[in-house]
């Protein structure tokens, strides 16, 4: 006989049918659909937990609350950092900021924040977020954005 994917079957004893409760008597799992009499452990909305004894368990550990987001913050930068970092024309990426030791990883987004004057000219950022009031200012010191 030749094995196609259309006549595979389980072998005989390989699978076994699943048990559906409350589906009639004649089923043998009728009536009660095998809970029992009476009690919680007969009722619906009980959770399988709480039936187990593990309520004192799950009490114990607390909940936590609000909300933890798992993409990364924004590695933000100020002028007063890049004012005391860098030196007239210089070029300001991700790279750059991580080997003056201002940002922690070159691989995260960059943010240049406005806080205080930009005192250095002509500076060329790249690869960098800019807040709105922080790129007035760079264009106002004659500095450029890509």
């Amino acid at each position: 006989m030749l094995f196609t994917l259309s006549n595979l079957k389980a072998s005989r004893g390989a699978t076994k049918k699943r048990k559906r409760v409350g589906r009639g008597n004649a089923s043998g799992h009728g009536t009660y659909s095998t809970r029992g009499l009476k009690g919680q452990k007969s009722r619906s909305g009980v959770s399988g937990l709480k039936r187990l004894g593990m309520k004192k368990q799950l009490l114990a550990v607390p909940k936590k609350r609000g909300f933890s987001s798992y993409k990364p913050k924004d590695q933000v930068v100020y002028f007063k950092n890049i004012n005391a970092s860098f030196v007239d024309g210089a070029h300001i990426n991700p790279k750059t900021l991580y080997a003056k030791g201002i940002v922690k990883s070159a691989n995260r987004r960059v943010k240049v924040l406005s806080n205080g004057d930009l005192k250095i000219k002509n500076l060329k950022f790249s690869n960098v977020y800019v807040s709105t009031v922080a790129k007035e200012k760079i264009e106002a010191a004659s500095g450029l954005i890509k």
